[in-house]
């Protein structure tokens, strides 16, 4: 199966819609109505390259007249707008729309007079009354989003990672394509609308007759009724089944952070799209890191004597284990840093955090007389006695220090 969060070769979104980097958003619309109406697959039937370019031009729109999204993507490319850190478009990772029913929910309100016509259509109302083509199409009912947790260790947030899960859900029907028709000849023109999907409706008025158009009640503004059920979905559309996606998890994601993979939800009814995939991440605690933020923090525990002569001791890091050089006299407290070896930052590309090592002398607990008598001699010794300097301050002046 193909990687949803998968990053394909894609043009510029500002070279899409033909506009500057400066547009402002009448620009931008006014720009995106007019490649929209262009490559409309009713003014080109069968074709295959206008219905890719439509495509193309309501994913760009969709992240340029967002101003979260817009500013990502000036920052990061298209990078900031991939579907897998949920900013990019709707209709998935790979930053596409999952129908071209899901194009027109998502802007309905482009064209003007709310977008769509009475019988739910955003381009009806521009191609002129029947959709330029005079093809309805359905309006069913879009399926529902879902909600998954994904477990990650430390390591793979530093890295980012590929995970393959399994979703159980509503997915289309594969007997009757999501028709929830028994077959081809189950399907006839709705009697209601004759296969318009709108009807006609005249009331009066203070003012007079007033005649307005809605979308056909029984057909739901398809144009077509099933008259026999399908066997395998029971005329529902969908049925209940099991679906395998590998994920690209990207590299710094946050427990609790959420992303979304567009279309993967469950499968909507009769023509409608399907809901997204919400990913919640949740992050499995370190045996010897602790994070913070994009730092990593990391104790480590010397003798008293290597305190005071000075050693060298070995620390784990997410990129593995590395030695470090304790000075001598260093202070139970000292903080060390390891640049560059927390993890990235994702939403500032090419920075990543530190790890910082906190320095304990151990004290013993227990002593034998040899050891006493031995503390015992240096318990009034000269060098022995505390003598804190300017530089011996608090743990938190310490750390202000660090990041200075």
């Amino acid at each position: 199966m193909a990687n949803d969060f998968q990053k394909m070769a894609k043009r510029d979104y500002y070279e899409v819609l033909g506009v500057p980097k400066n547009a402002d958003e009448a620009t931008m619309k006014s720009a995106y109505r007019k490649l929209a109406m262009q490559h409309h697959p009713d003014r080109n039937p069968g074709d295959k390259a206008a219905e890719d370019k439509f495509k193309e031009a309501a994913e760009a729109y969709d992240v340029l007249s967002n101003a979260d999204k817009r500013a990502r993507y000036d920052r990061m490319g298209h990078a900031g707008v991939d579907g897998s850190m949920g900013g990019g478009p709707r209709g998935g990772g790979g930053g596409q729309f999952t129908s071209m029913e899901d194009i027109f929910a998502h802007f309905g309100d482009i064209f003007g007079d709310g977008g769509a016509s009475q019988s739910g259509n955003p381009f009806e109302s521009f191609f002129g009354g029947q959709g330029g083509g005079g093809q309805r199409r359905s309006q069913g009912t879009r399926g529902t989003n879902l909600r998954i947790k994904v477990r990650l260790t430390l390591e793979e947030v530093a890295t980012g990672v590929q995970k393959k899960i399994k979703v159980r859900k509503q997915m289309s029907c594969e007997t009757c394509h999501g028709s929830g028709a028994k077959d081809a000849n189950a399907v006839s023109t709705c009697q209601t609308c004759r296969g318009s999907g709108y009807v006609r409706q005249v009331r009066s008025t203070f003012l007079g007759q007033m005649a307005t158009t809605t979308g056909c009640p029984t057909c739901k503004g398809s144009g077509r009724v099933v008259t026999a059920n399908c066997n395998s979905c029971r005329g529902e559309g969908t049925i209940f089944g099991e679906e395998t996606l590998d994920l690209q998890i990207p590299a710094g994601v946050a427990d609790g952070m959420e992303l979304q993979v567009g279309g993967k939800g469950n499968a909507g009814t009769k023509g409608g799209g399907s809901g997204d995939l919400h990913i919640v991440i949740e992050e499995a605690p370190h045996e010897t890191l602790h994070r913070e933020g994009i730092n990593v923090h990391h104790e480590v525990f010397i003798s008293f004597a290597d305190a005071a002569l000075g050693t060298n001791v070995e620390v784990p890091t997410l990129d593995g284990r590395v030695k470090m050089k304790i000075n001598p006299g260093t202070q139970s407290g000292k903080v060390l840093r390891l640049a560059d070896k927390g993890l990235p930052s994702i939403q500032q590309y090419n920075k990543r955090g530190d790890q910082l090592v906190h320095v304990n002398i151990w004290t013993p607990k227990k002593l034998t007389d040899e050891e006493r008598n031995l503390l015992e001699k240096m318990q009034n010794m000269s060098n022995f006695q505390p003598k804190p300097e300017k530089e011996d301050r608090g743990f938190f002046e310490k750390l202000r220090d660090i990041f200075r």
